[in-house]
């Protein structure tokens, strides 16, 4: 199946809302994002419509609208009765001449393809050939019993939905036509590519306001207000119980039923399938509110009541006139699609939960938070390689709460947090080592008991956090250096403390070793100076005897010599 939704990677936080929403749970998450596994998917939309980073994306189908258009063939839309929930007030004729601006030859309501759909369920009903009756207007629906509840097939009414008939039947009125369907939903895109020749393209009204939009067109202002038409019951098919509003329902036997919204569905298809229900026709609509309440409705996706209001009382309450189609015209079957799957065995799905730390049943918590409705399923997902280990959330909150636990009890550093109050939260082993007390004597007590609490008001109060700071607690011989930091996001003052006793007394040991030394060397030098001193004075006085007395023979022999 092609990729009707896509990703924005950049824009996937790894939230798991989507995973949590899908009713089939048909999302991969791999590499830190959700990718939707086309095969499975049924396209609800509901991924669409939640996703708090609108992270998802509707393929656009507007270039292929514009070619059809370009191609010069007559290009005739085929417009959902809820655009009137989508463009509240507007008429058909003001729609169609702002859809003519664009390059369409004309539009018509697909309600014309609902009156013939409904002449064919009441037919059904009539005949009392078949016990229970699902409508199957909604291709969602008809995904889900295809792919998911194959044994319920035989109960799906075999007649073509109102989008496929009404195409069909404008191509009967006008050879070599193409055809557009324009509505609130995302599935019809995948319908109009197995019906054959009858659609040529699908888009969704957010799309029509996006090119509404660049072509600069209102279509509020656009051709005139079409009066109302009492030759239009079946604009109720869009809304909730609309199909059985539009029916003649004259076999007493049948009980009607009106089903809509992804989980009620489900349900209401597996009573059917086993047996639980008899005699009775059901309009079945994935979307709560039907139609009205599509994923791809525009501006009108939060207003249910205003939606209902906005499309009923456009509504008549005569058939449109339309050709009378013989029942095999509009007859549709419906395979089989369901994707292959692994079954795992129930050793392969503990082995999961093992390695997640579910070794009991009671801690198999199934609280939903990695998208899935239980543990088990979640460790089938696994096993498929739809999920990971690490989706589930009380599994890391226990792991990180260990990890964090191990690394405070096990650390040589002593770790104190205290509450806003000044009270300790939390003490380890380190401290109470380095104090000479236990956790339960100070657990819940003011911090003032066995610390200046000067360091902490000065980071509450003045926002003074104090990094590495030396200081001796005299109460127990210590030297530590301490760092207090408040983390004002979890409203605690963490206190870390490294006892550095020991290498201090090592350093003043030392430095006491060094001030001896030095004054021992100093004691020293003073000797040999005056050693030198004294011998520098000696030195001086028999230099100066011996000078004189070499001075005196000098004169002497020079004496002699003149006397010679």
């Amino acid at each position: 199946m092609p990729d009707y939704l896509t990703l924005k990677a950049s824009d996937c936080k790894s939230c798991y809302k989507c995973i949590r929403n899908c009713p089939v749970k048909s999302i991969k998450f791999s590499d830190n994002h959700a990718h939707i596994i086309a095969d499975e998917c049924i396209l609800c939309g509901r991924c669409f419509v939640i996703c708090p980073q609108h992270a998802k994306e509707v393929r656009g189908d507007r270039a292929r609208a514009e070619a059809l258009i370009q191609s010069g063939f007559p290009v005739i839309v085929s417009l959902a009765p809820s655009f009137m929930a989508s463009y509240v007030g507007l008429s058909l004729g003001q729609m169609e001449a702002a859809l003519k601006q664009l390059g369409f030859t004309a539009a018509e309501e697909t309600a014309l393809g609902a009156t013939m759909v409904k002449r064919r369920y009441d037919a059904l009903v009539m005949s009392g050939d078949r016990d229970v009756i699902i409508s199957t207007c909604c291709h969602t629906v008809n995904l889900l019993i295809q792919k998911y509840y194959p044994d319920a097939i035989p109960y799906a009414a075999p007649v073509v939905s109102p989008m496929q008939a009404h195409c069909r039947d404008i191509k009967r009125r006008n050879p070599g036509a193409k055809t557009v369907f324009i509505g609130p939903c995302i599935s019809k895109k995948a319908e109009a590519e197995t019906c054959g020749e009858d659609v040529d393209c699908v888009l969704t009204f957010d799309e029509l306001k996006e090119w509404f939009k660049s072509g600069n067109i209102d279509p509020s202002q656009k051709g005139e207000k079409t009066p109302k038409d009492d030759n239009t019951l079946a604009r109720f098919f869009p809304t909730s119980g609309g199909v059985l509003r539009t029916m003649e329902k004259a076999n007493p036997d049948y009980t009607y039923l009106t089903i809509d919204g992804m989980g009620n569905c489900i349900k209401a298809i597996e009573d059917v399938i086993q047996g639980k229900m008899e005699k009775c026709f059901i309009e079945m609509s994935a979307c709560a509110g039907s139609c009205a309440g599509g994923p791809v409705i525009s501006n009108s996706r939060n207003s249910p009541v205003r939606d209902y209001i906005a499309i009923s009382s456009s509504a008549g309450t005569r058939d449109f006139p339309v050709h009378d189609y013989p029942p095999e015209a509009l007859e549709k079957n419906f395979a089989s699609l369901k994707p292959r799957k692994v079954q795992f065995g129930a050793e392969a799905i503990q082995e999961v939960l093992r390695k997640i730390g579910k070794t009991k049943p009671e801690h198999e918590l199934n609280c939903g938070c990695c998208g899935y409705n239980t543990c088990r399923e979640k460790a089938a997902a696994v096993l498929e390689g739809k999920a990971g280990l690490t989706m589930c959330l009380p599994y890391l909150v226990a792991r990180a709460e260990s990890f964090s636990d191990n690394i405070i009890k096990n650390t040589p550093n002593s770790v104190i947090v205290l509450n806003e109050n000044f009270e300790v939260q939390q003490i380890n082993n380190a401290a109470c080592h380095l104090m000479n007390i236990n956790p339960q004597d100070i657990q819940g007590d003011q911090v003032v008991r066995i610390l200046d609490p000067m360091p902490f008001l000065n980071a509450v109060q003045q926002g003074r956090n104090s990094y590495n700071p030396r200081s001796y607690l005299a109460d127990y011989e210590k030297y530590v250096e301490s760092t207090v930091i408040y983390d004002k996001s979890y409203h605690i003052i963490i206190c870390i403390m490294r006892d550095i006793t020991e290498e201090t007394l090592r350093q003043q040991a030392k430095e006491e070793l060094n001030r001896k030394t030095i004054e021992a060397a100093d004691k020293v030098i003073e000797k040999q100076m005056t050693a030198v001193q004294e011998i520098a004075s000696l030195l001086g006085e028999t230099t100066a005897e011996t000078k004189i007395v070499l001075t005196k023979l000098k004169e002497s022999l020079i004496k002699e010599d003149h006397d010679d």
